[in-house]
């Protein structure tokens, strides 16, 4: 994925979401306010953090990576992906950073285990 970050910087991993999560995000957030729907506050948290293209943490890449595999099925719902009336699973989907923010969270999620399993933390 590109833009995306993972580097080690004096020990420290940084996380910062890639442009099209962000993206993802602020669409999200801006639907949520249009179409009033999209309310949980985890959401909207996660939706800023990501918007501002801000530094997740492990734990949080771990509870993205767990949303998307919960909410697959509601792509399947009526409306997902309809920009004129998106349903609120869409809104959601997108407050976590869409398809691109599920892509990422994964990677993330595999390089941190592979970083982890190297080095034994």
């Amino acid at each position: 994925m590109n833009n995306s970050t993972l580097n080690m910087t004096n020990n420290k991993k940084e996380n910062i979401p890639p442009v099209a999560v962000a993206h993802n995000a602020k669409k999200g957030l801006e639907f949520r306010d249009k179409f009033k729907r999209g309310r949980t506050e985890v959401g909207i948290k996660r939706a800023q953090q990501l918007s501002n293209r801000e530094q997740i943490d492990e734990a949080t890449i771990k509870k993205m990576y767990s949303y998307f595999a919960r909410h697959q099925v509601d792509k399947r719902g009526q409306n997902f992906g309809n920009e004129e009336n998106p349903s609120n699973g869409y809104i959601a989907w997108l407050l976590w950073g869409g398809d691109a923010g599920k892509e990422w969270s994964k990677q993330v999620r595999e390089a941190l285990a592979d970083m982890q399993q190297k080095t034994g933390k």
